[in-house]
């Protein structure tokens, strides 16, 4: 069972990255220049916090001009938020984190084929979905569920597959 000593070692290593402070000096001067504004409370931060905003910065770096503005447009939205609407934002995002790989590219895949929609239909589904009540949104997303568990579960198609051959049986008996 070298396997297991093997990964909790990984972990351990991650969890030492994730706690080891990274200090001001230890930035890059073009990372220094996007952090200017963290700079004062810089050392007051935790060390995942400093290590995410240090990825964050290699991000920025990496970004053609026209990201970095599309960038910059999305946090003044989210800066213009209602302190609720923001909290709730940060709820879902840690509930979609705490789904299953699988999962959370499903949606990723459903939320392009929405994206792809014309803007006239993706205004129309917004429409029917604000007009429903919270149960008629629940029974929709269980409908949707069950389409595509039906659509991918093998099992299913073998049941699709026995009706169809009991009905040509009563067929072929209705024709002696």
């Amino acid at each position: 069972m070298v396997a297991v000593p093997a990964v909790v070692a990984a972990d351990d290593d991650h969890d030492a990255k994730q706690n080891r402070k990274v200090e001001w000096q230890q930035l890059t001067p073009a990372q220094q220049d996007v952090l200017e504004p963290m700079r004062e409370h810089w050392d007051q931060l935790p060390p995942g916090r400093q290590q995410a905003l240090t990825r964050g910065a290699e991000r920025w770096e990496s970004m053609s001009p026209e990201q970095r503005e599309h960038a910059r447009q999305r946090v003044e939205r989210w800066k213009d938020l209602p302190p609720e609407e923001r909290e709730r934002m940060k709820q879902r995002y840690e509930r979609f984190k705490s789904l299953p790989p699988d999962e959370q590219e499903r949606l990723r895949e459903d939320f392009k084929r929405y994206r792809d929609l014309p803007p006239d239909k993706r205004q129309e589904l917004r429409e029917r979905w604000h007009e429903m009540s919270p149960e008629e949104r629940e029974r929709r997303r269980e409908q949707r569920d069950q389409m595509k568990q039906d659509q991918g579960d093998p099992q299913n198609e073998r049941d699709s597959d026995k009706h169809d051959d009991k009905k040509g049986k009563r067929d072929k008996d209705s024709d002696d």
